[in-house]
């Protein structure tokens, strides 16, 4: 009943994941930097998560944590989980798992993927997820996710429709106030979830993301950004207004000394939702 991707990146580590069933984020994903990314579904054993998770912190290899874990499970061939650890990806079908069923694994200690999903339109939407996760390899790991996520719906993903889908990465240091999390979003009931999934991970990028493609104010741009800050009744100094400005936006994280990021001058401009 749904279709997910585990994943790590180097130091970042996630899993994308969607569905026709119900708040699916509350069920399937475990991520551990280091340790595990972790998807578990069909006839979902949320016990997985720990068992996967202790078995690779005690250092076994992937696949064989997976193997101990399902043959220790009397039902695990309704089951379904994917897993990366430090050593690789492995992903499992149980013979029982609705049609259409199946997987995909590949990587090595850096860079791995466990794709799987059931009760699919066909074995084209495994195979465009993987198509997906090669193709964007220059990407940052969750907007690679995401992307692989959109694939699969756009192969067909879930035959029974759409209801929720949910995106979690954390990768040390990284995120707000760098807590470890990248992303932590969920769309729990929606008719068209992963979608919504992408504009909430738009907006998450915007929000906690640091500035990138940074313009100097410097000239007529600056004189722009100063006009448009005083018009929201934040005049004089421009850098000082532009600061305060970001902190009442919740775009602090953007804030570049001496410039303005991107992103940042197309909320200003009403360009970009923010």
């Amino acid at each position: 009943m749904t279709f997910s991707i585990a994943a790590r990146d180097g130091d970042a580590w996630g899993v994308a994941v969607a569905s026709k069933f119900l708040a699916v984020g509350s069920v399937v994903p475990r991520v551990v930097p280091g340790v595990c990314a972790v998807a578990t579904q069909a006839m979902a054993r949320v016990a997985y998560l720990d068992e996967l998770e202790a078995g690779l912190r005690a250092g076994e290899a992937t696949s064989a944590v997976l193997a101990a874990a399902t043959a220790a499970d009397p039902g695990h061939e309704d089951r379904q989980v994917g897993v990366v650890g430090p050593d690789g990806a492995a992903t499992f079908t149980g013979s029982g798992c609705m049609t259409w069923a199946g997987g995909e694994a590949e990587g090595d200690g850096r860079t791995a993927f466990a794709v799987q999903g059931n009760i699919l339109t066909g074995p084209e939407v495994v195979e465009a997820m993987v198509t997906a996760w090669r193709a964007q390899g220059d990407l940052p790991l969750e907007t690679r996710l995401m992307a692989v996520l959109l694939a699969g719906d756009a192969a067909g993903g879930d035959s029974r429709g759409r209801q929720s889908a949910a995106l979690l990465v954390r990768a040390p240091g990284a995120g707000y106030d760098a807590s470890g999390v990248v992303a932590d979003l969920r769309v729990d009931d929606h008719p068209d979830a992963t979608t919504e999934l992408a504009r909430l991970h738009g907006l998450s990028t915007l929000y906690f993301g640091t500035a990138q493609d940074v313009r100097p104010l410097s000239g007529e741009l600056r004189d722009e950004v100063g006009a448009r800050l005083a018009a929201l009744g934040l005049p004089g100094e421009v850098e000082g207004a532009l600061e305060a400005w970001m902190g009442e936006a919740n775009l602090e994280n953007r804030h570049a000394a001496g410039g303005i990021d991107a992103r940042v001058l197309a909320v200003l401009r009403g360009e970009e939702q923010g």
